[in-house]
């Protein structure tokens, strides 16, 4: 098969950039991607509202041992890679005070620390990091003594991907800043970060099965036991945690069902003109960005494609330098 010019340039500049091969296959899949009919939209009329979802409270509470079993084999992973600069940082904003002396990132030890204390399990932390944000998270997690579990990395990095002119999608030059012609993937990077920085199989190494998910800045997110141990006993290789809509969630992602199966919906995947949207007695359940992950699962499933899983594309279109709207159109 014949590789478009603009896919072969895109690939070789991540490649030339570090870009490792399932990232490259990930990159492949999203360029293949970006070619079809209204690529990354997802218009309200071809959805279908989700019926009502399993709740937490109805998950029974394990007992101490099976407990500290489940405990024992996860990890918990935190997405760190976001710089705090439209809050006025200038760096990691997980290193944002959230009270006095405390930001979302010693909170977030000192609610690890409090797990293990009380299972009696290792739990280790794990964040997903960018160039820009690892070096700064690392030296604030360094105070918290006892925290890295022998055989697990303490982070790992995500990847990073060439913006792409929206008139030719040939990779975008800008001379004046060329930190600015890259961007990260987003969050759904973390399938293939995970497996290419080695830290999949150094967490299966370990003794590992299951990853917690979530935000660096979502304090809400606590490894809760009840879905753990349903995780395991159920064998489920996936799970989204959501919650109900309300007002507040109208520029939040929301669940569907589209052709059998149950998508997430995100505003930059919304048609122009379409105000479903924000219909959140339709769209009742809207994501938090809490997944549990099957890491063995995982591993299969990158064993058949390395670029997997396949997941929808969502098109942000920018400029090169989002501080200046004059600049390159890009995506």
């Amino acid at each position: 098969m014949n590789t478009p010019g603009h896919v072969a340039a895109v690939l070789a500049k991540a490649e030339a950039g570090g870009a490792r091969a399932a990232e490259l296959a990930a990159l492949r899949r999203r360029l293949r991607q970006l070619g079809e009919p209204q690529a990354g939209r997802l218009p309200g009329e071809v959805l279908e509202p989700l019926a009502d979802l399993p709740r937490l409270d109805e998950l029974p509470e394990p007992a101490p041992g099976q407990a500290r079993d489940v405990l024992d084999r996860l990890a918990i992973v935190k997405l760190d890679g976001g710089l705090g600069t439209s809050m006025g940082l200038s760096g990691p904003k997980s290193l944002l005070k959230v009270k006095p002396g405390a930001s979302f990132l010693d909170v977030l030890a000192t609610q690890v620390l409090a797990l293990r204390e009380r299972h009696g399990a290792r739990l280790p932390l794990v964040l997903m990091n960018s160039a820009t944000t690892r070096d700064l998270s690392l030296d604030a997690l360094r105070r918290y003594d006892g925290l890295g579990v022998p055989g697990v990395p303490l982070d790992f990095l995500q990847g990073r991907e060439p913006k792409i002119r929206a008139d030719d999608l040939q990779p975008v030059q800008w001379p004046a800043d060329p930190e600015l012609e890259w961007c990260p993937p987003g969050h759904g990077d973390i399938y293939t970060a995970l497996a290419a920085s080695g830290t999949l199989d150094a967490l299966l190494g370990a003794g590992l099965r299951y990853a917690f998910v979530s935000n660096s800045d979502n304090l809400g997110a606590l490894a809760d036991v009840r879905i753990a141990a349903w995780l395991a006993a159920e064998q489920v290789p996936f799970a989204l945690e959501a919650v109900r809509g309300t007002p507040a969630d109208r520029k939040g992602g929301h669940l569907a069902r589209y052709q059998g199966r149950v998508v997430l919906r995100e505003t930059a995947q919304v048609p122009d003109g379409d105000t479903s949207f924000t219909d959140v007695e339709r769209w009742r359940w809207y994501n938090t960005n809490n997944i549990w992950i099957d890491l063995r699962a995982l591993k299969d499933l990158q064993a058949a494609d390395p670029a997997a899983p396949a997941l929808p594309l969502i098109v942000n279109r920018e400029t090169v330098d989002p501080r200046d709207p004059a600049s390159t159109p890009v995506i």
